[in-house]
């Protein structure tokens, strides 16, 4: 673990600026946090999270009487559960109106087919309990009312991780209230509630499901003792790109590896959508919903994050890795539970601090060489690489890939570019890992090398990237570019130094 950061300052909440859930005069290594206050405050408002166990939540029965659906929540969850049958007809039981149309076939499947005859009876006997109980602590152990962190806030939210683990308990369990619409007030956030996770019969999902029961199994045998911090940050003032004169950082490229695992200690990047967690809950199983899935720590920022701006990122740390993987996508599966190591700071946070950044998506191949759009991409990486009150030899390193590859169409050569652009300007070294593209890191290692030879600055890279559109992509009348991105910027600078065709 490289000692690049400063020993912090005590925690304390800062009202407007960082909502802390637990008592900080208590906080010590291996005891569990305590929560603060001592008893539940409701808010049931615009500006904090509705809680299920609000007095305010409410539904209706006969006629105009209301009746609270906490307490229908309690009831029903406190029956004893024999199938997967008896757990939907619970859900729906308090979710009563999506009766119709929510689906629970994955998780049929991997009650009935997946699971061994005695793991069924460990899952409705003891795990399924134990998580019931954790969620119905839920105005036991959240407290405080929990800010939505909305658009064009920086603000923090520090939260223990059995806090953490009643939130995601409730959120397996379906109970949070009013997420359940696109019609409601929360249509510009994430889904929380698992519903779309028992859905449809899929292996990709059966995956998902084994990987977030070790998650549950692992915390509800050993109470966490942890705290994890959400910080939505907000870049007002974005660098003049054009006149940088910073020199570029150290890169160190590879193919192989990933960042979870050879990016420890430094910086790591999600490489997110802008609802972050993407398809999580869902379908989804690329490289954002993978770091959510074996740290699932990170779906709870999904109850409050507003979806990201052009200009914002969110950043975690103190995030737990529950479970090791193989494959990816379609080939993803659990591979067992993983024993996380990670030393804590004085926060009794993981060393693990993950950003995620959310990248344009394109249609057209050439758009995202205009400079609007390169712009935006430089504008979002610093945004999520700077750290304005650290000084720059304190700062680790970023763990970063093909960021805004993939199915968002971005060209990998332009993305590492810009990345490292964003990295030099935010003082900060790069890794990159290519995920088995050996000809990506050769070409990537050869123009960061031409680069610093040269003594090239962020700005005139800057420069050649405009360059490059306008003479090459503006007019251009194919589809993909005559002469590609990194030829231009070698033929520009020494053509005669350019090492061979790109």
């Amino acid at each position: 673990m490289p000692k690049c950061g400063q020993r912090l300052p005590p925690l304390k909440d800062v009202p407007g600026h960082h909502t802390v859930m637990i008592r900080t005069d208590l906080l010590q290594n291996g005891t569990t946090p305590v929560s603060y206050p001592s008893r539940f405050v409701d808010a049931w408002d615009d500006v904090h999270v509705k809680m299920p166990c609000s007095k305010m939540n409410l539904f209706p029965v006969e006629g105009t009487e209301l009746q609270s659906r906490w307490e229908l929540i309690r009831k029903t969850l406190k029956r004893k559960f024999t199938s997967s049958n008896d757990l939907k007809d619970a859900i729906l039981k308090y979710n009563a109106a999506h009766a119709k149309r929510w689906d629970f076939t994955a998780l049929h499947l991997y009650c009935i087919k997946v699971l061994e005859p005695a793991a069924v009876e460990h899952l409705f006997a003891s795990l399924l309990p134990d998580v019931v109980q954790l969620a119905l602590r839920a105005s036991e152990l959240c407290t405080k009312p929990i800010p939505l962190l909305k658009e064009g806030m920086t603000h923090s939210i520090t939260m223990s991780q059995e806090q953490v683990a009643c939130l995601l308990a409730n959120a397996f369990l379906c109970t949070f209230p009013r997420r359940n619409s696109r019609k409601s007030e929360y249509t510009n956030y994430p889904d929380i509630n698992f519903c779309r996770l028992f859905e449809r019969a899929s292996s990709r999902k059966i995956e998902k499901l084994k990987t977030l029961m070790c998650y549950f199994q692992n915390i509800t045998e050993q109470r966490p003792t942890g705290l994890v911090t959400f910080t939505r940050k907000s870049l007002d003032t974005p660098p003049s790109w054009e006149s940088s004169q910073t020199p570029l950082t150290n890169l160190h490229i590879t193919c192989e590896g990933t960042i979870e695992e050879d990016g420890y200690g430094m910086l790591q990047v999600d490489f997110a959508n802008r609802f972050v967690g993407g398809g999580v809950t869902g379908s989804g199983l690329v490289q954002e919903e993978i770091r959510f899935l074996i740290n699932p720590e990170l779906i709870v920022s999904r109850l409050f994050t507003e979806a990201l701006n052009h200009n914002e990122c969110l950043i975690i740390t103190g995030t737990q890795q529950y479970s090791k993987y193989t494959g990816y996508a379609q080939s993803y599966k659990w591979n067992g539970s993983c024993h996380d190591t990670t030393p804590r700071d004085n926060w009794q946070r993981n060393c693990t601090e993950i950003v995620a950044i959310d990248a344009l998506q394109f249609r057209n191949f050439l758009e995202q060489f205009h400079p609007t759009k390169i712009n935006r991409e430089l504008n979002k990486a610093y945004c999520g690489f700077s750290r304005p009150e650290e000084k720059s030899e304190n700062l680790s390193a970023v763990a970063t890939g093909n960021w805004g590859c993939g199915v968002f169409g971005g060209d990998s050569r332009l993305k590492a570019l810009l990345q490292m652009l964003a990295a030099s300007e935010a003082g900060r070294d790069v890794a990159y890992f290519t995920f088995g593209d050996s000809e990506l890191m050769k070409d990537v290692h050869d123009m960061h090398h031409f680069l610093s030879q040269k003594n090239v600055s962020v700005g005139e890279v800057f420069g050649l990237l405009g360059q490059y559109y306008s003479s090459v992509c503006k007019h251009c009348p194919t589809r993909l570019p005559g002469v590609s991105l990194y030829s231009f910027i070698y033929q520009q600078l020494d053509s005669g130094s350019a090492p061979g065709p790109r």
